[in-house]
Parts: C-alpha cells; sequence; structure tokens
C-alpha cells in the first residue's frame, strides 16, 4: 500500500482556480463580444457585401432550390430553413432582413423577388412571414455562381450538422452596388447603393491599371444612385467619401412646378431622398404649415401610387414658389447621408477608400476564378484520364472484350485489365461499367472528339493558371457579362451646389414696415406701399385691428435684414425680417407666436439692425462668428471706446446703461437678458452708439436732457445701468436719441396727439448726466405727451402710426424747425381718440426713388 497521505479534494479545486484582475477579465470580455458582433453580425464583408444573416438566407434559399427559375415559397419556410440549419437569433430578425431585400426601395438591386406585401416608403410592415412568398432574383444567383466548384471556404454551422460558407463567390462587387448598414459595438458602416454598370466599369479599369487613383475611377463611378432617385447635390463631398471613406452626401429630393385653376401653382414631388418615409415627410410639412413654419401653402395631398410618388403641395394665390420651394428643401425635402465606408477585411473592421474597397473585391476575385480553374482543371484531368482509357480499351476492342470474358468478376475484371493493357484503377473501373453499345465506331468518333476537347481546355485552364494578365482578363469578361444583363440607366442625378441658398437669396431686397400690435399680432408690408405725404396728412391704413387691439410698435427694416428686437421686460431676440409674414395694409397680421417667443404682456420697444452694429467691424454682424469690438480691445477703457459698438439703453424710469455690441451674439430663440429692470420698471429705447456720441433722452412731460455717452461705462447684460435723468413727477422716458455730429441735424419731437417740431441740436446744450435737462416740447392738451425722440437729417423720412392702424408718412423737411419749449406743428392728422402708437425714421440712404413725391 501507498505511504501517500489521500489528497484533499478542496486542495484540487483550488488548484483549478486562476486569480485575475476584475478589470482586465471584464475588459477581454467585452472585446470578446464586440468582435463577435463586429464580425459576426453587424458589419459586411468586403468581398461579397453581406453580413452573415443576408449570406446565409441567400445559402439556405440556394440550399431549397429557390433560384429565379424556381417557384416561389412561403417566407415562413425560408425563414424556418435559415434559422434551423444556419441562423439561431430569432426569426423576426430573419424576416426583417428577407423583406428588406425584396424591396425595391430600399435596395438598389434586390436580391429577392418576393410576392406579397414586403411593406412600402410609407413605414407600412410587411405582412406576416405566413403570407407572403419568395425565391432568389436572378442577380443574387450571380453572388452563389460556382460556389460548388471549390470556390470559397466553409466552415460548420452552429451545431456542426451542416457547413456553411465563410463568403459567397460574389461574381460582382456586391458592396458597392446595394450598399450596406449596420451598428457594431462602437463602430457603425453605412454605404450608399451605386449604378451596378459604373461600379464594374471602375473595377474593370483598375484591373487595367491598378496605379488608378479615385478621381480616374470617379470617371466611371459618379456617385451613389439611389433606388429612389432623387438628386445630390454637389460632387465635393462624393470625392471626399470616395478618398476616405467617410463623407456627408445631401440627397435633394426631385420635384417641380406645375401651374393650374389659371394663374395658382403647386410644386410636385416626384422622387425622395433615399430612406424617407414617405408619409411622415407629408405629415411634417403639414405640421409646420400649420404652425405657420412655411407660408404660402394651400394644400397638401399624396397621390402616389404603383407607378411612382407624387407629393403633390398647392400654393395660395400670390404665393411666392421660390420661397416655398427653399422653405420645403430647408427643412424637408433635403438629407444628408452621412457615408462610412467600414466592412470587413480578413475579419477585421477597416474604412476604405472607393479604389480599396475595389481592390480588395478583385483579390477575392482573383481567388475566386483561381480556385474555380483549379477545381475544374483537376475535373478535366480526370476525365481526359477517363477517355484515355476508353480510347486504348477501342484500339484494343477484341482483347479487353476477351479479357472481361475470361474473368469470375469484375474485382478479376479489373485486375486483369490493369495488369494486362496498363490501366489505372480509374480507367479499369470505367471500362468494366461499360456498356457494349459503346463499342461502335460512331461511339468511338464521339469519345475522340470529347477528348480533343477536354485537351483543348485543359490547355486553357492550364494557361489561365500560368498567366495572371489572362486570369484577369477572364475576370474582365465575366464582370462584362454580368454588366450586359443587368444594367439598368442611372436614377439618382446631380444638382449644383451653389451654397447654402437662404431666404434672401429668393426674397427681393426691399424696405418694409413692420408692424406689431398689443395683442401679439404683427406683419411685413412694403414701404413702397406709403407714399410720402405732406405733413398733417392722416395717412392710409396700415392694418386692420380687432376690436380692442391696437398698435404697439412699428419699426422699418429691409428685407434681408438681422434684427435685434427688444421688449420691454428687457430680452433681446434676434429676427430676420423674411421671417415675419407678409401682408396687405387691411390685413391683421399673423400671431407672433410663430415668429417671436414673447411672454404674456411682453411688447416690442425698440429694434436694432445688425448692420448698425457691424458697422465698425470690418461688416461682421452680430449674428457672425467674430461678434462686435472684434479688435479685443476693452470696452471700459475709455483710450479703447472710439470705433467700438454699444447698445446703449434706456428705461422707462431713467436708467442708461452701455453694453458692448459683442454681447449678443448666440442669442437663444428663447431671447438672452439685455437689461436687468427693476420692479415696475421697463425698457423703453435702445440706440447704436461708438463711444463719441452724445446721447439725448427725452421725457413724456416733455423734458430733455443732452450728455456724453462715456459719461455711462460699459456694462455687462445682466446690469441695470446707471441714472441718466432725473425724473419729477409721475413723468416717464419717452424715447432717446444717439446723436453723432457729423451726420446728424436736428432732433425731432413727435407727441402723442400728432404733433412735432425739429429743433437744432445746439439749443440742446451738453450737461453731466442724472440731470433734470430743459424743456424740450410743451405737453400741453393739444400736443398731448411727448412718445418719440430721434435723430434725424436731411432726407430722412419720418413714418408715425397710429393706434389705431393708419401709417402717415412724410419727409422730415415737412416738419418745422423750431426751437425748444415750443408746441411744433401738426405732423398727423388723428381720429378722435386716436393717439401715435409709434415713430421710426427711415434714412436718407435708404429712401428708394420714386418714394420722394408728396401725395
Amino acid at each position: 500500500m501507498s505511504s501517500e497521505p489521500p489528497v484533499d479534494p478542496s486542495d484540487v479545486r483550488a488548484a483549478q482556480v486562476e486569480h485575475v484582475r476584475i478589470e482586465e477579465e471584464m475588459e477581454q470580455s467585452y472585446i470578446d463580444y464586440a468582435m463577435s458582433v463586429i464580425a459576426g453580425r453587424a458589419l459586411p464583408d468586403v468581398r461579397d457585401g453581406l453580413k452573415p444573416v443576408h449570406r446565409r438566407i441567400l445559402y439556405a434559399m440556394h440550399e431549397m432550390g429557390l433560384t429565379a427559375g424556381s417557384g416561389h415559397r412561403k417566407s415562413s419556410s425560408i425563414v424556418g430553413e435559415t434559422m434551423g440549419d444556419f441562423h439561431p437569433h430569432g426569426d423576426a430578425a430573419i424576416y426583417d432582413t428577407l423583406v428588406g431585400m425584396a424591396q425595391e426601395f430600399s435596395m438598389r438591386y434586390p436580391l429577392v423577388d418576393g410576392q406579397g406585401n414586403f411593406g412600402s416608403m410609407d413605414g407600412d410592415p410587411a405582412a406576416a412571414p405566413r403570407y407572403t412568398e419568395a425565391r432568389m432574383a436572378p442577380i443574387a444567383e450571380e453572388l452563389l455562381a460556382d460556389i460548388e466548384r471549390d470556390t470559397v471556404d466553409f466552415s460548420p454551422n452552429y451545431d456542426d450538422r451542416l457547413e456553411e460558407p465563410d463568403v459567397l463567390p460574389a461574381a460582382y462587387p456586391n458592396l458597392l452596388v446595394n450598399g450596406s448598414t449596420g451598428i457594431a459595438v462602437g463602430m457603425s458602416t453605412k454605404v450608399p447603393p451605386h449604378n451596378l454598370g459604373e461600379v464594374i466599369d471602375a473595377t474593370v479599369e483598375l484591373i487595367e491599371n491598378p496605379d488608378a487613383t479615385v478621381a480616374d475611377l470617379m470617371r466611371h463611378v459618379k456617385g451613389p444612385d439611389f433606388p429612389t432617385g432623387a438628386n445630390i447635390v454637389g460632387r465635393n463631398a462624393v470625392r471626399k467619401a470616395y478618398e476616405t471613406g467617410r463623407g456627408r452626401v445631401r440627397v435633394r429630393a426631385e420635384f417641380e412646378t406645375e401651374e393650374f385653376d389659371g394663374d395658382r401653382q403647386r410644386i410636385v414631388v416626384t422622387e425622395l431622398p433615399y430612406q424617407e418615409n414617405k408619409a411622415r415627410l407629408v405629415e411634417r410639412i403639414a405640421e409646420d404649415v400649420n404652425e405657420g413654419v412655411i407660408e404660402g401653402i394651400s394644400d397638401l395631398r399624396d397621390e402616389s401610387d404603383r407607378d411612382g410618388v407624387r407629393v403633390v403641395v398647392e400654393l395660395k394665390r400670390g404665393a411666392n414658389v421660390e420661397v416655398v420651394k427653399n422653405q420645403l428643401v430647408e427643412h424637408h425635402l433635403e438629407t444628408t447621408f452621412g457615408v462610412i465606408n467600414l466592412a470587413l477585411v480578413d475579419g477585421q473592421p477597416r474604412v476604405l477608400s472607393l479604389k480599396e474597397t475595389l481592390e480588395e473585391y478583385v483579390e477575392h476575385r482573383k481567388d475566386v476564378v483561381t480556385r474555380r480553374t483549379e477545381h475544374e482543371l483537376g475535373e478535366a484531368e480526370d476525365r481526359a484520364h477517363i477517355l484515355e482509357g476508353r480510347l486504348k480499351a477501342l484500339d484494343n476492342v477484341e482483347d479487353v472484350v476477351e479479357t472481361i470474358r475470361k474473368s469470375e468478376d469484375r474485382d478479376e475484371a479489373r485486375a486483369a485489365l490493369r495488369e494486362t493493357f496498363d490501366f489505372s484503377e480509374a480507367q479499369a473501373q470505367h471500362i468494366v461499367r461499360m456498356q457494349l453499345g459503346s463499342l461502335t465506331s460512331l461511339e468511338s468518333a464521339e469519345i475522340e472528339e470529347e477528348y480533343e476537347e477536354v485537351t483543348a481546355r485543359i490547355e486553357r485552364l492550364e494557361e489561365i493558371l500560368a498567366s495572371e494578365s489572362e486570369l484577369m482578363s477572364v475576370i474582365k469578361t465575366e464582370l462584362g457579362e454580368i454588366k450586359e444583363e443587368y444594367d439598368d440607366d442611372r436614377r439618382t442625378g446631380f444638382v449644383e451646389d451653389t451654397g447654402t441658398v437662404t431666404h434672401e437669396d429668393l426674397i427681393p431686397e426691399e424696405e418694409s414696415v413692420v408692424v406689431v400690435s398689443e395683442d401679439d399680432y404683427i406683419k411685413r408690408m412694403p414701404a413702397a406701399e406709403f407714399r410720402a405725404q405732406n405733413r398733417g396728412g392722416k395717412g392710409i391704413i396700415g392694418a386692420d385691428l380687432k376690436e380692442g387691439d391696437r398698435v404697439s410698435s412699428v419699426f422699418l427694416a429691409s428685407t434681408h435684414d438681422y434684427l435685434l428686437c427688444f421688449t420691454t421686460h428687457g430680452q433681446v431676440y434676434q429676427l430676420k425680417t423674411y421671417q415675419v409674414p407678409e401682408m396687405g395694409r387691411t390685413a391683421r397680421g399673423k400671431s407672433a407666436v410663430n415668429v417671436l417667443d414673447l411672454d404674456e404682456g411682453e411688447e416690442i420697444t425698440a429694434v436694432v439692425n445688425c448692420d448698425d452694429i457691424g458697422a465698425g467691424t470690418d461688416g461682421e454682424d452680430v449674428a457672425g462668428g467674430d461678434g462686435v469690438g472684434a479688435d479685443g480691445a476693452d470696452p471700459a477703457d475709455p483710450a479703447a471706446e472710439a470705433g467700438e459698438q454699444y447698445l446703449t439703453m434706456v428705461t422707462r424710469d431713467g436708467y442708461v446703461k452701455r453694453t458692448a455690441g459683442e454681447e449678443f451674439e448666440n442669442i437663444l430663440s428663447t431671447g438672452i437678458r439685455a437689461i436687468r429692470l427693476e420692479d415696475g420698471d421697463e425698457l423703453a429705447d435702445v440706440e447704436v452708439t461708438h463711444g463719441d456720441h452724445d446721447l439725448v433722452v427725452g421725457t413724456r412731460g416733455g423734458m430733455a436732457i443732452r450728455f456724453d455717452e462715456s459719461e455711462v461705462r460699459a456694462m455687462g447684460r445682466s446690469a441695470r445701468g446707471v441714472r441718466g435723468i432725473e425724473l419729477t413727477g409721475d413723468d416717464t422716458v419717452a424715447g432717446l436719441a444717439a446723436i453723432d455730429g457729423t451726420q446728424h441735424d436736428w432732433v425731432l419731437t413727435v407727441t402723442a396727439n400728432g404733433y412735432g417740431k425739429r429743433t437744432d441740436l445746439d439749443e440742446y446744450r451738453t450737461q453731466s448726466r442724472n440731470g433734470k435737462g430743459l424743456i424740450d416740447i410743451k405737453t400741453n392738451e393739444r400736443n398731448g405727451p411727448s412718445c418719440a425722440v430721434e435723430a434725424v437729417s436731411s432726407g430722412d423720412h419720418l413714418f408715425a402710426m397710429s393706434a389705431g392702424g393708419q401709417i402717415m408718412r412724410t419727409r422730415v423737411e415737412d416738419v418745422s424747425t423750431i426751437g425748444r419749449n415750443t408746441m411744433g406743428v401738426k405732423v398727423m392728422d388723428l381720429d378722435p381718440d386716436d393717439l401715435v402708437a409709434s415713430v421710426d425714421v427711415l434714412p436718407a440712404a435708404r429712401v428708394e426713388d420714386g418714394d420722394e413725391s408728396g401725395a
């Protein structure tokens, strides 16, 4: 007996335990999982352009005999065979893949020929697999051609019962032809589809000229060719994608303009960007029309049928069709296809250029054709060997027959033939099995003819294997045959990329009058509709307000202007003038919530043109990236102030504040704070200054104070400001005028009852801020309170709008020049109980020809 002590089982188990750091184990396990997803599910192989599930479905159909010439079979049967034999990942995923391969709007060249409901461009799902039928499309058979000839490697399936191909022979570059989309772990692929003929031509070009550049190949491959057609915008993005494997290609719908019902127009969309859901597209357009984002559309409907897409957008009578087109393109009819040409190369994911993709395919095809040729050569040599034996037997037919007759059985006959006539085992076996009828002279001639053919075939196969040029010639010939059989016309066109087409490019540039009411209705009208009148006129209707509503503000701007709109609550919003709906003089306007996100009770009190702010910064406006005061000078430094741009604000309670224009960049759609207001205070007016202006603050009580703007130091947006004028009683600020002595000639004051005057600048002596100021205009019962103070020059035009909706336009020179502390003259003839609500000045430089004549 052994004297060794018994082994403790716990020691054995402990010896089998391997100690590892948990972070290392998790890292390795996650990497293994990620690579499994990358290689086994999500990414296509560069050689055949297929993911495993696509490859397995096609191979299963091949094994089931579901070729293009066979009858259709239930999709559920195909799904079951694929799942049971090759792809154990659930029937839903397999069927979704099968459906995608049958959809003409998803695949440029569908690989499955389906019968039944396989979904639609509206996002409708396919019918259940028990209701649909399928078989392989003819072009899919080209992917599997020669698979029985040892052209590709096979591996055991998931349960080791069967074998499945690692890749298909792929007689054409399917990765580029049909594209691929997939999301793996930490990476994704998005290869666009292309035109078969173009891809084959580029492949042939690469075979003939291995040094060809991407530019050379692009002479054949113009760009992606989507199954839904549409247009690619520009070619630079396509070139980048082909050179680097990554790019962003803009795809725009195909549409045209038609006339109907006399003078009306409609936009008809006939092709949509790839992978666009048509029904959802129509819904989104309708939502934007209802919300006022897109103006001018009267009707929208989908008239699509089996013959193609037809989405009809009918325009209102008089609508600008170019504007509506541009809005539709900007928001709905143009998408971006992000190209990521990522595929598996030797089992590893790689981002490939166009040339690298085709090079990998050519290498695969060389391997396939070489292996097929070797396989065919082996078969031909075996056949030639048998035919040589038959010919030898025919030359010695009597002796061969006699030898067989003398043998006891077939085994003895084979041995005798081998010994007597030096036949091989294969030859002897074949001769023993020959029928007597094959010994006729006619059969002999046929054997000799076949032997010559097989011999010539062997010579050709050996020639192909011995010469790479011959091998490449075979590949080119076969690619040409594929092109001849399946090539079709390109569907996706190209349109010139003219850059970002803005609304300004499509809307005529003209001066506009923008009217805002207390109930938040807004509209714009061409300023040319209001011809200059002599002072004291009633003006003409500018807005048909609903009962109880009144005009709160009116301002002038070009349709191309970018504006900063300041409100009584101290907020500032950015607005493009063309975003304000254009309407007739008698229209009420549209709700301002579609244009500006104003709070309850918030009203626009001042408007600043961004071009005015950018005047000292080489033309850069506030909305641009460089901002105002881009030279980096400190706005708080008096020596640096000249040439800087500021927004100078005044509140109803008399506080004045200057803030550098650069602080008003990147304004949110909900606005940003412009000034901090005390309880009960409101922002009254805003002017653009440059550090060397004089400020005139006018009050409703008819007082005015003039002081140098340098007395108000520059502050941030959240500051309240400093006292600009000392108010008495219940007086409040009416407005602010920024005076540039080299440009302005007078101070114009207008009162609520429609009276006003011009006064020379010299009459307003400069004093320190926070004083009571001087009497500017009498505010008695006739005049009413002062409502506006403006710095004006010769040639300027005055626009005054009453609360009731009348607009009066007159030349500034028509208003009499008189001193301070006077009554003024009638500027606008108002109806009883009507008041001047808002005043703005159109500078002389912006007065158009033809506006000078009085009415």
